[in-house]
């Protein structure tokens, strides 16, 4: 396996797990495409809702992490340069840091996954809040590594980070 296969199976493990929230191995397939949308990768949701089919034969509504990776590994984009990469996630983030302090509260990142995916509910959002928000201070700051890549969407990153 490659350093970049690596990297990209890295970064589906991190975003299976961050919406695992129960811990069980499986996830729900309507969030495959709350995932990729995270993930800033780009799907045909007809191409999308076949491949669950064939790997959720039975219907069940949920995939295991190597289901989920089939699945996902058939949309992810060969990354562009690190650096370049890094610097457009910057420049996301200081979109959404209004005044300029180097953090963005909790409630505007569940505003931006709300608007990414209108199927994630309320608890979901706030499972994945809580995931980012270890401390509890409200805040999430961009330290120039995202580990929460699921959440900005990059293979070169590792997190979001609390602002204490």
């Amino acid at each position: 396996m490659s350093d970049d296969e690596e990297q990209r199976m890295l970064i589906m493990r991190k975003a299976f797990q961050m919406f695992d929230t129960q811990k069980t191995g499986f996830i729900e397939t309507i969030k495959i495409s709350t995932i990729l949308n995270t993930m800033g990768q780009l799907f045909d949701e007809g191409e999308l809702q076949d491949l669950i089919e064939e790997e959720d034969p039975e219907n069940t509504g949920r995939v295991n992490f190597d289901g989920f990776a089939n699945i996902a590994s058939n949309f992810l984009q060969e990354e562009e340069d690190a650096e370049a990469m890094q610097q457009e996630l910057k420049e996301a983030f200081r979109l959404y840091d209004r005044e300029g302090n180097g953090y963005i509260t909790t409630s505007t990142l569940k505003e931006i996954l709300a608007a990414l995916d209108d199927k994630l509910s309320n608890e979901d959002l706030d499972g994945i809040i809580t995931e980012i928000d270890t401390d509890g201070s409200g805040t999430v700051d961009f330290d120039g590594k995202l580990e929460h890549n699921a959440v900005v969407g990059t293979a070169n990153a590792t997190p979001l980070t609390n602002h204490a």
